[in-house]
């Protein structure tokens, strides 16, 4: 069994114990741990406060990079879709997890409703995303591109 998927289960069940919903997430880098991160939304009021996002940033933090590409991340659950996208943005090397998106979905947390939106066309969604079109709406993005000391994502 591996180490890393038992150690996230432990901190994922033991958050439960402390009200805590029932995610928890490890980034490792070279066989140790670098950041834990537990599901925080309800204790703190934070829909971003998932665990792989929690751990994410202390491990960010911890690196003082935003980049984690040397590292794995450990998850007790699929990742949810805000999840992936950090992950994705974050760069690990791999990405581990132990309950599948379907067993989250049979406790009560389904995020399949997200894909679907996702698949929807703006206007048609549940939240209407709106484009509000602006003549100086690509100015940021100008601004980046001629920026010569701009850090690279």
């Amino acid at each position: 069994m591996n180490p890393w998927i038992e150690q996230v289960i432990e901190l994922a069940s033991a958050n439960v114990a402390q009200n805590g919903g029932p995610f928890a997430a490890l980034v490792v880098r070279n066989g140790k741990v670098i950041a834990t991160g537990v599901n925080q939304v309800a204790r703190t009021g934070d829909p971003t406060a998932h665990a792989e996002m929690v751990a994410i940033r202390a491990a960010c933090r911890e690196l003082g990079s935003f980049r984690l590409s040397d590292c794995e991340l450990y998850a007790s659950c699929e990742p949810c879709p805000m999840c992936l996208g950090a992950i994705y943005w974050a760069r690990p090397a791999r990405v581990f997890y132990a309950a599948s998106a379907a067993d989250a979905g049979a406790a009560g947390f389904d995020d399949a409703f997200i894909y679907r939106q996702m698949a929807t066309p703006h206007s048609e969604r549940s939240i209407p995303m709106i484009q509000v079109i602006h003549e100086k709406a690509g100015q940021p993005f100008e601004s980046w591109i001629h920026k010569p000391d701009r850090t690279a994502y």
